[in-house]
């Protein structure tokens, strides 16, 4: 009687432990751990997060300063939310073949929150290509400039986010972030002030090597549409 008494408490201690961790776990949390080049702006912008968000949930400084090496949580802590869906890189083939894989459309906003000025971050041979990642395709000649299509601040200037190429973020005002991938170099460096229409790298290619730029916008890390925010072309 003992010994089955003595394995039917160890039995239920183990079922109670269980259960506890099951409740504590509150759902899958996903990591990650930050790497060279990376910073707050990027690794939010390749994962879908506004990085405020990113910020506080791993209790980041405001000067938004992380180190190589150092683990990361995509999510709310013990929030129960599942881990995002990772941001597909932009597709740059032809129509018809398969597009990036974001599920949701960017949001049509008007820019008039912040009172900036926008315009074209590049000169277009063609009409502007809207793709499911949620920005614009601009062709154009190989080595030709791109400029900021906002004054604001760089946050990312590298080829660290795998489909973009070398990549530059623009962070202005508040909350909004504009990108422009497939540079062939890149001319600005992290924490610079640009000015609207300031030459900050020059076009590259995009698959399937072809002269490209990939312009993106985002507010609080949701993409909009930037046609909204660019001067109309008559």
């Amino acid at each position: 009687m003992t010994v089955r008494r003595s394995r039917l408490i160890c039995a239920l201690g183990l079922f109670g432990l269980l259960l506890y961790g099951c409740a504590d776990t509150g759902g899958t949390q996903e990591l990650y751990v930050v790497k060279p080049q990376d910073t707050v702006y990027s690794i939010a912008w390749r994962y879908g997060l506004d990085f405020r968000d990113l910020a506080r949930w791993n209790n980041i400084g405001s000067d938004f300063r992380i180190s190589v090496g150092q683990t990361l949580v995509l999510t709310p802590r013990h929030s129960g939310v599942s881990a995002p869906m990772r941001a597909g890189p932009p597709s740059t083939a032809p129509s018809g073949a398969a597009a990036a894989p974001r599920s949701t459309q960017p949001r049509s906003a008007p820019p008039a929150t912040t009172g900036l000025k926008w315009d074209w971050p590049t000169d277009r041979s063609g009409a502007p290509r809207p793709v499911p990642s949620g920005g614009i395709l601009l062709t154009g000649q190989l080595g030709q400039d791109i400029r900021a299509a906002s004054a604001g601040r760089v946050v990312y200037s590298g080829n660290g986010i795998r489909g973009y190429g070398t990549l530059i973020i623009i962070k202005h005002g508040e909350n909004l972030l504009s990108a422009y991938a497939h540079n062939r170099e890149s001319l600005v460096r992290d924490g610079q002030e640009v000015a609207l229409g300031e030459v900050i790298g020059h076009m590259g290619e995009g698959a399937p090597s072809k002269p490209v730029l990939y312009f993106e916008i985002r507010r609080n890390g949701k993409p909009i549409d930037p046609l909204s925010f660019l001067p109309h072309v008559k």
